[in-house]
């Protein structure tokens, strides 16, 4: 009865994680347009989720967020907006493919990194002080690297023509929008990640007892 009760919260806990990443999903704080592609602080909760919850509910929320992701380059499309949603394919079922594993499957990883990477920092018992803007700024890196990554290897010809310029320019458009957008990103997540996460671990000892 007691595992039961704990399952109950678990799946609670998990729901509630969602919404937040839904919200955020559907608000200016979650996805800031900039010219080319949204910045995203979406990928917060779902790496505080990924440590409070473990890897299984950062997945799902992980999932969560690639599905926000893909709807609204669906709905409020951009120049790489063909990379995301698999609506604006031009490629066919290829296309459709590739832009699911951006959307949503680099998304899922984000979950799963951080999640199995805080069990290894608990494992060894590494300072909280120190494990959650570490798993904040990987988390962060993940979704960066992975999206532009998977751009530039399954979409660079798609983005060298958004972008107007020739294809051997894309790598380094690539690693300027990594170091500009991710870096920051990854930065912001590591401050907030330990704010947040030292606060939400001390209740979630109490919940899940």
């Amino acid at each position: 009865m007691k595992e039961k009760k704990r399952d109950t919260r678990w799946m609670v806990c998990v729901a509630l994680m969602a919404a937040i990443v839904i919200v955020l999903a559907n608000t200016p704080l979650g996805m800031i347009q900039l010219p080319v592609i949204k910045a995203t602080t979406v990928h917060i909760p779902v790496i505080l989720g990924a440590v409070l919850l473990g890897p299984l509910a950062g997945g799902i929320l992980g999932g969560v967020f690639g599905i926000c992701s893909l709807i609204s380059n669906t709905m409020a499309p951009t120049l790489l907006s063909f990379a995301f949603s698999p609506f604006m394919s031009t490629t066919g079922l290829p296309g459709v493919l590739k832009a699911l594993w951006i959307s949503v499957g680099c998304r899922i990883l984000i979950g799963v990194v951080s999640g199995w990477l805080w069990k290894l920092f608990e494992k060894v018992h590494l300072n909280q002080t120190i494990a959650l803007p570490i798993t904040g700024f990987v988390g962060a890196m993940v979704n960066t690297v992975t999206v532009m990554g998977s751009i530039y290897l399954l979409f660079a010809q798609q983005y060298a023509q958004a972008q107007n310029v020739g294809i051997t320019a894309v790598w380094g458009l690539i690693m300027g929008t990594i170091t500009a957008s991710g870096i920051p990103e990854a930065i912001a997540s590591a401050v907030l990640v330990l704010a947040l996460g030292k606060v939400l671990l001390r209740f979630m000892k109490k919940v899940m007892i």
